[in-house]
This record gives structure tokens, sequence and C-alpha cells, in this order.
């Protein structure tokens, strides 16, 4: 963007892909981007209006840096300045649950056509590009829990409830599959009313986007079904809460290097050496994939929400959960202590600035956990304020984040420490329920 003709050849592109869509009956655009308390916000402009938004952008002040969870402000907010929101054609969708509306992610850059050193999407980008580099690549997939109130009740993972829902479910996968996405799997999760589905790996930038736009679909699809769709951490102080589990894979020249190795279950060193920077860092990216003060209410042992530092091979109360798979490109390993109010783009961003290191310092996954973790393993931070504490030591993190993102961050954590301070748990949990 910092160039003429990159702003040019975007307008080009918007041009084509407007008349394409609006043909196919789209009238508004929706460019979304996601805050670090992870809510997701947009702007809209008319079909019309999507060349000049790809060529100039479109306006988003920069407090949006500090907004919360509840709308108001950090301290370190200012109402001084703008950027320009900038969608990313690549990822336009038609919405087929919203009728007249298409989707792109957005880039948020500087009036002067500079990257945002804030933006969280950028941020992602540098560290797959980073990867890239040493001629590596990351392919990661994020699942989507979700909590709906109305739906029909029925046991853990059942029958009855999937009956009971079964024209929502069906029409969401209808949705999703119209908006070119590759459903694996979709089912009944634990508490009553939730679901979880996943999608095919991808990009690393790419996930992130994929990750919204299903939440997206999923709120517009209960919606039209009369349900009230919460990606809350918790619903209920004492339930098990929505997960943002995230799965990756690394990958040279087409081989997963997640088989075929000398380490641990097949590990290559290189795959080992990039889990373990992720383990490493586990204490100081739950700042970013447990965002919340309510995520610590999902974060207790017993509840697979993976509270401890440790891995091992299926092990679903571990943090880091090794899958062989049934075929060797299936090998990846899941975070299971992220959740659904994480920015996606930040953890991504975090997860794959831990595996650099990881890869840099050519280190060595600890002894594999392979029973239940509780009382034999260190636990993760039990409270926001803890994984923040351990943010600020990481030198990793704010090295990659760069210095603005990473205060940024720490600002909007701190921010919700203290904005919640006197609550009870049922009142934390009534304030965050519907802002994810």
């Amino acid at each position: 963007m910092s160039t003429a003709e990159p702003r040019a050849d975007r307008a080009a592109e918007a041009r084509t892909a407007a008349t394409r869509i609006e043909a196919q009956g789209v009238d508004g655009v929706i460019v979304s981007w996601v805050d670090n308390a992870g809510v997701t916000r947009v702007k809209t402009v008319p079909v019309r209006a999507l060349e000049s938004a790809a060529r100039w952008g479109v306006g988003a002040a920069p407090c949006f840096d500090a907004f919360l969870v509840d709308d108001s402000l950090a301290p370190s907010g200012s109402p001084v300045g703008d950027l320009r929101l900038v969608p990313d054609l690549a990822g336009l969708r038609r919405l087929a649950a919203q009728p007249g509306w298409a989707w792109a992610p957005g880039d948020r850059w500087t009036q002067q056509g500079e990257p945002h050193p804030g933006c969280q999407r950028q941020f992602a980008r540098r560290t797959a590009d980073a990867l890239a580099e040493h001629g590596l690549a990351v392919k990661a997939g994020i699942e989507v829990e979700w909590i709906v109130d109305g739906g029909e009740p029925g046991p853990a993972y059942g029958m009855r409830r999937l009956i009971g829902n079964s024209d929502y479910l069906r029409d969401l996968l209808r949705a999703l599959r119209e908006q070119r996405l590759t459903v694996l799997q979709l089912h009944p999760e634990y508490t009553e009313g939730q679901y979880e589905l996943s999608v095919a790996p991808e990009g690393p930038v790419e996930a992130a986007d994929t990750a919204l736009l299903v939440r997206h679909t999923v709120q517009a699809v209960s919606l039209r079904h009369g349900l009230r769709a919460s990606f809350a951490p918790v619903t209920a102080p004492d339930g098990v809460g929505n997960g943002g589990h995230l799965h990756l894979s690394l990958w040279r020249d087409g081989h997963n290097l997640g088989h075929g190795g000398t380490g641990p279950h097949g590990l290559t060193r290189e795959a080992e050496a990039f889990l373990a920077g992720v383990l490493a860092e586990l204490p100081a990216l739950l700042a970013l994939g447990a965002p919340s003060v309510a995520s610590y209410l999902r974060l207790v042992p017993g509840r697979w929400s993976g509270p401890h530092r440790c891995w091992g091979l299926e092990n679903r109360e571990a943090a880091l959960r090794l899958i062989t798979g049934s075929a060797p490109d299936q090998a990846n390993a899941e975070i299971k202590c992220f959740d659904a109010a994480a920015n996606p783009y930040l953890a991504v961003g975090g997860v794959l600035a831990a595996g650099l290191a990881g890869l840099g310092g050519a280190l060595r996954l600890p002894a594999e956990t392979t029973g239940d973790p509780d009382g034999a393993a260190e636990r993760l931070p039990d409270t926001l304020g803890r994984a923040v504490d351990a943010l600020r030591k990481s030198q990793v993190l704010r090295t990659a984040m760069g210095e603005q993102l990473w205060q940024a961050v720490i600002d909007v954590r701190e921010a919700e420490i203290a904005r919640f301070a006197d609550r009870t748990p049922e009142q934390v949990v009534e304030a965050v329920r519907y802002r994810y």
C-alpha cells in the first residue's frame, strides 16, 4: 500500500469483484477486524464503493486498539488520529445467511500507507512470512465451539440433541458450503446447547480468517432459527465452556514434519523444536489465547481445557496434545488452553513466534505426560493477571509483536482486570456472555 501501483492493482481487482457480487445480489460489503479484547468490529460499504475501499481504505480510528470487551477504553485510548481499514479481497465471500451482503477480512494501515504497527492480522502474516524464510510452512485450523439458547436439550454428544436441531445444523452446513468453506466435522458437544465445528486446515492467516467467517455464519444462521449463539469462554461459572483449540502442523517441501522423524512419536527434530518453543511460551501465550477474565473460569482441571503446561499423545487434559492421525499427513498438535474469546490473529501469530524461537534454539520437548497431569505437571496461570505477568516477561513475544502491539495488549488486559475486579463469577459471565 506504500506505492500507487499496489493501490491501483487492488482497485482493479475490487472493480471486477464488485461487478461479480453485485450480479449475485450483493448490496453491501462488510470489512471486519478483531480488537485486542477479542471482539470483532466492522465497517461496511455499498458494493459500488468497494473499489474505493480497496484503493484507499475505510476510516477506522486507532482508539479501537484500546477498546475493552464492554466498549469502554483502556487509559491509553486516545480520540486523536485515524487509520485505513483495507479489505483483503482474497477472502471476499458472499454471505449465504445474510442476503445482500458480502464479507472480507481487513488489514489496518496508516494514513501514509504503511502497515499499522498494532494490526493483529499483519502480525500473524509477519510470523508466517518469517517461517517461510526458513523454508517452512504451517497448516492450521481453529475449532469453533458455541452454545445456543433455546436449542433442544439432550445428552453430551447425543443423537437427541442433533435430531432436535437438525434443521438448524443443516442450514449451517449449507451456508458454509455456499461460502466455499470445507467442513470436516460438526457435532453436539459436552454442555447442553453446545456444538463444535472443525474445518479443513489452511495457512495460518487464512485459518484465522475462516474462524471469523464460521462464527459470523453461526450467529446469522442461529438468529434466523430464533436462537442466540455465544462463543464466550463460559456461559455458566461452573460449566464447561467454549474452547478455541488451535490445530497446527509444520511442513517443509510438501512433507508433514510431524511424522517420519526420530523424535517423540515420529516428530522430526524441527517439529519437536517448534512445539517445544510453543510449550516454553505457553504461560505468556495465554494472555493472547485466553484473554478474558472469564477465560480462567474455564481453565480448571478435569474439564479437558488444558490447564497444565505439559504435552502428551492424545492427552486431552494436557495443554499441548499431540495427534498422530491415521495417515501421515494428518499428524498435528492441538493447543487446548485457548478459547473463543481470543483474537485469532494474535493467537496464531503468538504461537508461530514461539515456534520460531524454539527452532532457533533447537529446543527439545520435556518428558511426556502420559496420564492425568493434575498434581503431576505445572499448572498454567490460573488468572488473567498471572498470564499478563508472563507476557511482560516474554522477550520472544515482545520482539515478535513489536512494542506498540505488545503494549496495547497489556494495557487492554490490565484495564479489563481492573474493570472486573469486584465482580462475582456470575457477574463476569453475564457481562461477557454475548460479547463474543
